[in-house]
């Protein structure tokens, strides 16, 4: 992340976001709007890859379905939090699932935020921008 000079703003064009998710309108949802707002977005298909994907990319922080194939987003958040490399990246669960028994599960499991589909694009892109600069 660089910084404006003299302003003390911080540029987001360089912060990296991982979306694990299998549903096709979403994604292509969260990559447009996500990349008009200057994110550069990674996507994982299913949870396998999302493991993958948070080691090797290193995201500024990640948009996680519980509901994927392979791993299911509570076992990835699992996978996510043994791992020295990926512990510390910020994971927002995007899901279907609002009983209080997966909310608390997840942020449990590590997860900073939980969202609740439907959601605003913009809610979204506010709690991630929160995340991250938590992180930092």
């Amino acid at each position: 992340m660089g910084e404006h000079p003299g302003s003390g703003l911080r540029i987001v064009g360089d912060r990296k976001i991982l979306v694990c998710d299998d549903d096709d309108l979403l994604v292509d949802l969260l990559e447009h709007r996500l990349g008009a707002r200057g994110f550069e977005v990674i996507v994982a298909r299913d949870g396998g890859e999302a493991v993958a994907a948070a080691s090797s990319e290193r995201p500024d922080a990640i948009v996680l379905d519980a509901m994927m194939p392979v791993l299911d987003g509570h076992e990835v958040l699992r996978r996510l939090g043994r791992r020295e490399e990926t512990a510390s990246i910020p994971v927002i669960m995007l899901t279907a699932r609002k009983q209080e028994k997966d909310i608390l599960s997840a942020l449990e499991l590590g997860a900073r935020d939980y969202l609740v589909k439907p959601f605003i694009p913009e809610e979204l892109i506010t709690r991630l921008n929160r995340v991250i600069e938590a992180k930092a």
